[in-house]
């Protein structure tokens, strides 16, 4: 679960990196902030398996979830407002 959790939470970074790298084609800017935007929610659910396992407590579960959910409403604005992000 550890390295699950380690390895998805990790790609939320390198794919909002590859994105801003990609930046000057809207469609693979718009497609590595999806990728983001799938691995911070597979993190959620990795957190909510660790709390439900005992692992963390219901504070962290709660605290790192909103953390990621902020995360995740960042990159929804990102997508959606991709012409303001991308070099024309």
């Amino acid at each position: 679960m550890v390295d699950q959790m380690r390895r998805c939470s990790r790609s939320v970074c390198t794919n909002i990196g590859e994105a801003w790298r990609k930046r000057r084609y809207a469609a693979h800017f718009i497609s590595k902030l999806s990728d983001s935007e799938g691995e911070a929610e597979e993190t959620r659910v990795w957190l909510e398996f660790a709390w439900r396992c005992g692992y963390i407590s219901l504070t962290v579960r709660d605290e790192l979830d909103d953390t990621y959910d902020k995360i995740l409403g960042q990159l929804v604005t990102m997508i959606d407002h991709a012409d303001q992000w991308t070099i024309h």
